[in-house]
């Protein structure tokens, strides 16, 4: 993997991290925080969206909406164990 790809996959994990936190409200984690939730985010948007048949574009704008939405389910999970 090159610099360049590796760098490309921190930017979209920390702006669909960022994009989470914002549509799940009070889930900030800071910048490093954010590339966390954003990268494992984006293995689970992946696989949930295909699952379902659901294709989000191609390119990096697809690439975020994709990583947003498993991140935005990641952090609903976490808010769930969190209370339990």
């Amino acid at each position: 993997m090159s610099v360049e790809s590796l760098l490309i996959w921190f930017l979209i994990g920390a702006v669909a991290g960022w994009l989470a936190g914002v549509i799940v409200k009070g889930y900030g984690f800071g910048l490093l925080g954010n590339i966390v939730v954003g990268i494992v985010g984006s293995f689970i948007g992946g696989w949930l969206l295909g699952r379902l048949g659901l294709l989000p574009g191609s390119g990096i704008v697809g690439s975020i909406i994709g990583a947003t939405v498993g991140a935005v389910v990641l952090l609903l999970l976490i808010r769930l164990i969190r209370r339990v």
